[in-house]
């Protein structure tokens, strides 16, 4: 150890170096015991990487020895050109990322987060961590992908990386069914962004909107509306492409989900038109599926314009971070329109592969394509085919939750399997739609019928 480490070795908060012996050691895979060896105790090894202990300078060598790193690295973190190459691996892994390659991204990031781990960089930690969560996100794989972001948000500190994250979790959470959590996310991340300067960040107005989304999809109607509007008026007063299209986009989805489709169609346009300033291919690909969505429902149906966002649509999904589920959610917007357009053998078939391609991962989905399926069949004759279908359906949708798209969805089903003169699946489909709305008779006496006198 040269004169200038061992000035370093007296200045150096021991919280800190014990930090950065601790890390190293995780990365090589071994135990305090391990550590120590025949050089000094476990138990003197346990208290450095507390910071209760500053080692000497041999003992300090020594551990840098069997640790494979050299002294300078334990006690000044990484070099500048460690911290260059991570900091580019992580590039390297955001680029293949938002090229849909989420392997690739995966794979790129975790090796980064090991080796960010060994030098200490915390900042590059948590930046592969969110990667990582986004490109299990991605691959559909929603629970892995929670499981990385609940660190992130919880996490004492954090700047715009941890509201990104609480933004995924929201999401995630919202994917997977979990809307009270959903919603407690995005609220206690706003709350404590309130009064600070990330309040006027883009990210803080997509937060709003996301959990404006959570409580539309529990059927807080007005809450949504209200959240959203704030974030709009927000969003106009900072100016930004990106946080405007974030409101705009919200805004539609809940006047869609009121039934109001001809209000909602200018502000995805204008949501649109916005995002398209940027280079977020993703978002642009979804919002672009949700537009055609809005444009099969009118009254009649603008199937023509649907075919031509959802074109659109399809090369942004394959050059951008598309994940399994967004694939499928614009496969199910090109099965309606083709259902609208009485092509009804490919239709089937499209919706027969969403339905195989998501399964349990997105319940709802699958639901949802197999009412298709069964829509198709009905189109071509089929009744028969129809309400096995729809009956696959109802199985699949028993095991959602309450919320207000189970019971839209519930009710859209009660509609088809009375149609095919399937009533008592019916009767039930809709008894599910109202207790997934919320609604619960009151107490009332019971006639027995079959008891009754005839007066």
């Amino acid at each position: 150890m040269d004169v200038v480490e061992a000035a370093i070795l007296r200045e150096i908060d021991p919280a800190e170096l014990g930090g950065r012996i601790r890390a190293a050691r995780v990365a090589k895979g071994w135990t305090q015991t391990d550590l120590a060896g025949d050089l000094v105790s476990v138990g003197y090894v346990s208290r450095l990487e507390s910071g209760q202990r500053r080692p000497n300078a041999e003992v300090l060598s020594g551990l840098a020895a069997r640790l494979g790193l050299p002294v300078d690295q334990l006690l000044r973190g990484a070099s500048a050109r460690e911290h260059d190459e991570i900091r580019l691996e992580l590039d390297l892994a955001e680029f293949a990322f938002e090229n849909g390659e989420a392997i690739e991204a995966e794979s790129r990031a975790r090796h980064a987060i090991d080796r960010a781990t060994s030098a200490s960089l915390h900042d590059l930690v948590e930046r592969g961590r969110f990667l990582v969560a986004r490109t299990l996100e991605q691959q559909g794989a929603i629970d892995e992908a929670i499981l990385q972001l609940e660190p992130l948000v919880t996490a004492p500190e954090g700047g715009i990386l941890k509201i990104q994250a609480a933004i995924a979790l929201s999401r995630c959470y919202r994917e997977s069914g979990d809307l009270g959590l959903a919603i407690e996310t995005g609220e206690r991340v706003l709350e404590k962004l309130s009064g600070t300067p990330l309040d006027s960040a883009d990210e803080s107005v997509q937060l709003a909107v996301t959990l404006a989304a959570a409580y539309s999809e529990r059927g807080d109607v007005g809450q949504a509306v209200r959240t959203c509007r704030r974030a709009i008026d927000k969003a106009e007063t900072l100016q930004s492409p990106k946080a405007r299209a974030s409101a705009y986009w919200n805004a539609c989805i809940l006047e869609t989900k009121q039934g109001r489709i001809r209000e909602a169609v200018p502000l995805a346009e204008r949501a649109l038109a916005l995002l398209s300033e940027g280079r977020d291919g993703r978002n642009l690909a979804r919002l672009r599926t949700e537009l055609a969505d809005m444009q099969l429902r009118l009254d009649p149906p603008n199937v023509e314009a649907a075919h031509e966002q959802l074109a659109k649509a399809a090369v942004e999904l394959h050059t951008s971070s598309g994940g399994a589920i967004d694939f499928a959610r614009h496969s199910l917007s090109r099965a309606r329109a083709l259902l609208l357009e009485g092509k009804y053998d490919e239709a089937r078939q499209l919706a027969a592969e969403i339905n195989e391609a998501v399964g349990s991962r997105a319940p709802m989905l699958a639901a949802d394509a197999l009412a298709v399926v069964g829509q198709a069949w009905g189109g071509g004759g089929n009744f028969a085919e129809a309400g096995n279908a729809y009956r696959q359906a109802v199985l699949v949708l028993t095991g959602v939750g309450s919320d207000r798209e189970a019971a839209e969805l519930w009710f859209e089903l009660a509609g088809l399997l009375e149609g095919v003169g399937d009533m008592e699946s019916a009767r039930s489909a809709y008894r599910s739609a109202a207790a997934s709305a919320g609604l619960r008779s009151r107490p009332v006496v019971r006639l027995d019928v079959e008891s009754r006198q005839e007066i």
